[in-house]
């Protein structure tokens, strides 16, 4: 079993700690019933989630006949005053989120959240959820002008938590992965969350399928 000596966690958000896939879903067939396109389903868009909203709209436009005259710029708005007045609708934490954060905290390590969700929306779901005690640091996809996978924004939001000691990043794509790698931090992944790929092939350190798991794979450094 792989263990990780670290002093500071930084953890992803969607499908990762929240499961928020049915609301980004409504919203997102919000925006394609207004401009008259069909809908997609459920499956297509936990398989979306990870790059943002205006990914999250394009891949939308591209499995429903193309860009066309639209961009996913410019349906933006439209998303976001969706998706903000029904944020937590049916988004809910993981199983074992919260009994792991309180542990994980408990145990004296410092938290963060690191997502590619603006601001604007990460904020109501950590306050909706009552997950905001736990971190001492949130960064968003518009806190710096950089982002998963750049390893800058994992590096960055690090810096924001006290001491100097290791990074362990959890997340459940290539964002996640891929910046925890460029930013020599230790990495896991969800088998449970939105990636397109399989967690297994991410290139993690390790892979968990329960939240629960992490831990018994943590000590402090």
């Amino acid at each position: 079993m792989t263990q990780f000596a670290v002093q500071k966690i930084i953890f992803d958000l969607d499908g990762t700690l929240v499961d928020s896939a049915p609301d980004l879903h409504a919203a997102t067939n919000h925006v394609l019933t207004q401009i008259g396109r069909d809908t997609v389903s459920l499956d297509q868009v936990r398989h979306m989630v990870g790059y943002g909203a205006l990914k999250l709209i394009e891949l939308g436009l591209e499995a429903t006949g193309g860009m066309e005259d639209h961009t996913a710029e410019g349906l933006r708005p439209l998303f976001l005053d969706f998706y903000g007045q029904n944020i937590t609708t049916h988004t809910r934490p993981f199983e074992g989120a919260l009994d792991l954060l309180s542990h994980l905290k408990n145990e004296g390590y410092a938290l963060a959240v690191c997502t590619n969700k603006p601001t604007v929306l990460t904020s109501p779901i950590l306050q909706n959820l009552g997950m905001t005690p736990f971190f001492g640091a949130v960064t968003s996809g518009d806190t710096f002008p950089f982002r998963k996978p750049d390893p800058r924004h994992i590096i960055e939001t690090a810096n924001l938590l006290p001491g100097d000691g290791p990074i362990l990043m959890v997340g459940d794509s290539r964002p996640d992965i891929d910046g925890a790698k460029a930013a020599c931090a230790h990495s896991i992944a969800v088998s449970f969350g939105y990636s397109q790929y399989p967690a297994a092939d991410l290139g993690a350190d390790t892979v968990v399928d329960h939240l629960a798991d992490i831990a018994n794979l943590v000590s402090r450094a």
